[in-house]
């Protein structure tokens, strides 16, 4: 991915659990709504569990950044309820690990919807500034 200064971005999986893409060049201690951060829930008054990355790996803006997800999705029985939360194993940002064992609860803010479910799409949040996309590739296992 490439952004601009200033931007702001994120890639769901699910269309829920977002991973923030942002313009965080620089910035010492980066928050979860940071480049790399798994991004926070909110509950219509406050958010709430966000987790930051473990290490500020952003380039500068204008520069091509590498972003590889390896993403469980939650866990249900035969009777629809949640028995495993999702899981973001492992996030790399530019070759270097920002979130490890990641555990969320349920969607994070600006989901597609609030409802957990085995499956869902790939989305790619494009509204907060230029932001561009290339070499998308995905793996089920």
């Amino acid at each position: 991915f490439i952004i601009s200064k200033g931007s702001n971005s994120g890639v769901y999986l699910q269309g829920r659990y977002e991973i923030q893409i942002l313009d965080s060049w620089g910035k010492p201690n980066p928050g979860s709504g940071d480049c790399g951060g798994v991004y926070a829930r909110y509950d219509g008054k406050k958010t709430y569990e966000g987790v930051p990355p473990l290490i500020n790996a952003a380039k500068k803006p204008g520069e091509w950044q590498h972003l590889s997800i390896d993403f469980k999705a939650p866990r249900f029985d035969a009777n629809g309820k949640k028995i495993k939360n999702a899981v973001f194993r492992k996030v790399k940002l530019n070759g270097i690990l920002v979130q490890k064992k990641t555990e969320v609860t349920g969607p994070t803010a600006s989901s597609y919807d609030n409802i957990e479910a085995p499956q869902g799409r790939l989305m790619l949040q494009g509204d907060h500034g230029p932001v561009a996309y290339r070499a998308i590739k995905m793996k089920h296992r």
